[in-house]
């Protein structure tokens, strides 16, 4: 199963008739839920309804904005009230007739009465709507395979960034293992230096010694190092499955940086190679904090 990026666009364009034309265009970018806006001409809400079912059971996170436009601009006929501006005739007559006056009637002041232009094709508007509807929803498959795959193809860039990160988190958590016994030991070493000194004979060095190991057992980073290592191989078997994946992701580099702070807190101070352990430590959070801006796209 593909990963899917949260970013995708799709358009089509379906003309009915020669006067009736309609866009349906979908665009979507991340977010932490499914939050979808449509914004459909007035008169639609029962195709509204279809749109959000649709929205859900294909998509699963992302912010997504469904647009409908309605072109019936072409090859309208006007037409006028008859009756309207028969009544007006007749009344203007009446008072023409009764008062002595003169005048005639200006046919463009009948036609700025309210309702006096009238067009044809209001009533075929309403009988549209259900034709519209159902070759909206007719449409609506196909647009949103083609927002999926471009969400696909997001994805797969998006895979291949999140592979690259975790190459190079595996590589610092192996150069980190690679240090620790020579770290370990000469941090043991500077430990008993100290600890010696500091009480002189009040203590055997045997005692000194068991001191030291419990301390040095307290600074050992074979656990974080284990766990960052189990946390990659499961982020990889996420990534290879693919699917709706963004959160547990998430998830995993929450763990991943608490691991790489707890390794960090464990190694400072030591000086030597353990000024290289810290180094790694903080490459590590960068390839963490890099990867935690990839998956915030992904579904």
């Amino acid at each position: 199963m593909p990963i899917y990026s949260m970013t995708g666009f799709a358009r089509a364009q379906v003309r009915m008739n020669d006067q009736l034309a309609f866009t349906l265009t979908i665009k979507s970018v991340n977010h932490r839920f499914l939050d979808m806006q449509l914004r459909l001409p007035s008169g639609f809400d029962a195709l509204e309804m279809e749109l959000r079912r649709a929205l859900k059971e294909n998509l699963a996170r992302g912010h997504v904005e469904v647009m409908l436009s309605i072109d019936r601009s072409l090859q309208q006929k006007a037409g006028y009230n008859r009756e309207l501006v028969a009544n007006y005739l007749q009344a203007f007559s009446a008072a023409k007739d009764e008062f002595s006056l003169t005048g005639e009637p200006d046919l463009n002041n009948i036609f700025r009465l309210p309702l006096a232009l009238q067009s044809d094709n209001r009533a075929a508007n309403d009988d549209d709507s259900a034709a519209i509807s159902d070759a909206v929803l007719s449409a609506m498959g196909p647009l949103l395979s083609e927002l999926k795959t471009m969400r696909a193809r997001e994805g797969e860039s998006l895979g291949a960034i999140l592979h690259a990160s975790l190459d190079n988190l595996a590589e610092a958590t192996n150069q980190v293992g690679a240090l620790r016994p020579e770290v370990e030991k000469r941090y043991q070493e500077r430990l008993a230096q100290r600890l010696t000194s500091a009480v002189g004979d009040e203590f055997s060095r045997q005692r000194v010694m068991e001191e030291v190991a419990v301390l040095v057992d307290r600074s050992d980073v074979t656990e974080e190092l284990a766990r960052m290592t189990t946390h990659i191989g499961h982020f990889r078997e996420l990534l290879n499955d693919g699917g709706e994946i963004g959160k547990k992701l998430d998830f995993l580099l929450q763990e991943m940086n608490r691991e790489a702070n707890t390794l960090l807190s464990k190694t400072g101070g030591v000086g030597g190679k353990g000024t290289q352990i810290t180094e790694l430590g903080l490459a590590m959070k960068s390839h963490i904090e890099k990867a935690r801006e990839q998956i915030q796209n992904v579904e």
